[in-house]
């Protein structure tokens, strides 16, 4: 087979466009063999239903061999995943990859791991890759580089929150383990006390009886409702921070200096490039991308495809 007609195998088994109808169809027809092979994983552990396990077992065989077809195509196709790489080497970074060791895990089970239901049910992590929400689009996009960007102030936050656990539990074990020695056994026992209080989960297998250890769990309650808002802020800020960025960018007509749009073409230098590239190679800083009418946030490892409308800024030491 031709380059261009794997390319274009490549393209099909990829997450569609809009005007792409075969590669579209393929993404719902995914869509549905994980449905279907999800539903069987539920349908099979009712015992009312265990004359129809020849359909079950015939659903199941017939949606694995999709998935395994699906993945081999992934392996064959690499090499246009990653242009950059040679053929071993894109098949070597695929495998390794999220994707590809989702994809595997999605099918193995089937083989090896009879029983092991839970690693079976990893295939549902694929839906989210067939709606769009992944890194290259604005949606999940945005919540990593929300995440990334605010690591050390979320990282503050949770420090805060586990000194909180652990002096709530250590206090509690204190003032209760006298009265209550079967329920306050050790420091554990008041971690998990410590955990549903602050988190306002609420259980109620484990309480305090003394009026010292009710005030503290009062004032643990407090403490926890502040502390776990901290983190919930820090994101939310974020949010705000990113999308109020976005706008600026969004209208490419609104530009001035030697910032600028385009539409990339297939036989430009941009195309196949991806954004890390161009901004080491032609210091080029792509700010946003829009691609089949959906605003991409650039980062370093998304490739440019042809009729991408690109924003970008030229550096100054360009």
């Amino acid at each position: 087979m031709d380059r261009k007609k794997k390319k274009r195998i490549f393209d099909i088994i990829q997450i569609g466009r809009k005007n792409d109808l075969p590669s579209r169809m393929f993404d719902f027809a995914i869509v549905a063999a994980i449905l279907l092979n999800c539903s069987v994983l539920f349908l099979e552990t009712f015992d009312e239903l265990s004359k129809y396990s020849l359909v079950f077992g015939i659903i199941e065989n017939v949606t694995i061999l999709f998935f395994c077809i699906e993945y081999i195509l992934r392996i064959w196709t690499a090499e246009f995943l990653y242009p950059h790489c040679s053929k071993k080497q894109a098949v070597r970074k695929f495998l390794t990859s999220f994707d590809g060791i989702i994809d595997l895990m999605t099918i193995l089970p089937f083989f090896y791991l009879t029983g092991f239901v839970a690693f079976r049910m990893l295939r549902v992590i694929r839906i989210f890759h067939l709606f769009r929400i992944n890194a290259a689009y604005d949606s999940f996009n945005v919540i990593t580089k929300v995440l990334y960007e605010k690591k050390n102030q979320i990282f503050s936050s949770i420090f805060i929150i586990l000194v909180l656990m652990l002096g709530s539990s250590l206090s509690m074990y204190s003032v209760e383990h006298q009265v209550q020695p079967e329920v306050f056994k050790n420091a554990f026992s008041g971690l998990w006390w410590s955990i549903s209080t602050i988190f306002t989960v609420g259980y109620g297998d484990i309480y305090p009886i003394t009026t010292a250890g009710r005030m503290l769990g009062i004032f643990t309650t407090f403490l926890g409702v502040g502390a776990v808002a901290i983190p919930t802020g820090i994101i939310s800020a974020g949010f705000v921070e990113q999308y109020t960025e976005m706008s600026k960018h969004a209208l490419p007509n609104e530009y001035s200096g030697k910032t600028a749009v385009i539409t990339v073409q297939e036989d430009s230098y941009y195309c196949g490039k991806t954004v890390g590239e161009l901004r080491s190679e032609s210091y080029i800083e792509v700010l946003v991308i829009i691609r089949d009418g959906s605003t991409l946030i650039p980062n370093p490892t998304l490739i440019i495809e042809d009729e991408d409308t690109m924003v970008y800024k030229e550096l100054l030491n360009s």
